[in-house]
């Protein structure tokens, strides 16, 4: 046999060792990394991908033409460490034959447990009451007070019933939900496992009292949580959104809690990420903000991704989930 090429990898952001070590114990891969727990700038980003066989990437990377000029012809194949890829130009990648890994089923569990974590601390209003306990306004016990939002007896919506929205609505079962609805593209046949009824949107968010939005970021979902959409629910209703930022109008949700039209929100996803210190939604008691944090397994997602890398620049694609 000839001797073995070595191929460029660029990693654009610090991970576990578990993927690192897959990456230089395979014998095929000369390894560049942006070793920061902050996103790479774009300038060396740009820089670092020059020549790259593989590159592996997060979701703040905006992988897109002037990245894919700046790698040059040698470019096999991007991994993103993530579910989601609205961040990477695909029609150009595919253009190009450069093929892409990502992680579809690596987060499913964990960002189904954190969804229903958000859900039951923002329905309960538990972060206001670590802070009445931590600045003396717990004083007595008042029938009143703090008084949230229980499951029992429910209705819950899921936005997009794919398989994070399977996975949150099995989890919420057991605590009594009475009717589970979803809305998307399509019924699912899966969906009478959880019991789940198929309604248009509109029925989702008028009788929910918990919406649950775990959709794609897509052209139709972008902004889909507007103004018009939060003037459909209850004012009793609590908003969740774990899946894009962008999927939510901002500003449209700010005035929907503030006034009253919905009862509260609980979000782990912003635009931007983080939001700034001084946006609006931080100063609502309704509104819980918490970072993402569902994707640190390090020895589930990181090896993956690393596999996705060796695999492309090798050409073998058995192990590989691949767009």
């Amino acid at each position: 046999g000839g001797r073995t090429e070595i191929m460029k990898v660029f990693i654009t952001r610090r991970i576990p060792q578990e993927g690192m070590k897959i990456l230089s114990q395979a014998g095929v891969c000369k390894v560049s990394l942006w070793d920061s727990d902050e996103p790479v700038p774009r300038v060396e980003l740009l820089k670092g991908v020059e020549g790259a066989h593989g590159l592996l990437c997060l979701l703040s990377d905006k992988i897109d033409t002037e990245v894919l000029d700046a790698a040059g012809p040698n470019l096999k194949v991007i991994s993103t460490l993530s579910v989601g890829f609205d961040h990477m130009a695909m029609d150009e990648i595919k253009k190009r034959g450069v093929r892409v890994g990502y992680t579809p089923d690596v987060l499913t569990d964990a960002t189904a447990e954190l969804t229903v974590a958000l859900l039951l601390a923002t329905a309960r209003r538990l972060p206001e009451g670590v802070v009445e306990v931590k600045n003396g306004g717990w004083s007595t016990w008042k029938p009143l007070w703090l008084c949230g939002y229980g499951l029992s007896g429910s209705t819950v919506g899921v936005i997009g019933l794919g398989r994070i929205g399977m996975a949150i609505a099995r989890r919420l079962n057991p605590f009594g939900v009475k009717r589970l609805l979803y809305s998307g593209r399509t019924a699912k046949s899966y969906a009478a496992e959880v019991e789940g009824e198929y309604v248009p949107l509109d029925t989702l968010v008028s009788e929910s009292d918990f919406v649950v939005v775990s959709c794609a970021l897509t052209p139709e979902t972008q902004g889909l949580c507007n103004k018009d959409f939060f003037s459909k629910m209850k004012n009793t209703a609590v908003f969740i959104n774990t899946s894009r930022g962008a999927v939510v109008n901002q500003e449209d949700l700010y005035q929907a809690l503030s006034s009253g039209q919905i009862a509260c929100a609980g979000l782990d996803v912003t635009t931007p990420e983080p939001l700034p210190t001084d946006h609006p939604l931080l100063t609502l008691k309704n509104c819980g903000e918490y970072m993402e944090t569902q994707g640190w397994k390090p020895q589930t997602a990181r090896p993956h991704d690393a596999m996705h890398v060796v695999c492309g620049c090798e050409a073998s694609w058995t192990y590989c989930q691949i767009l």
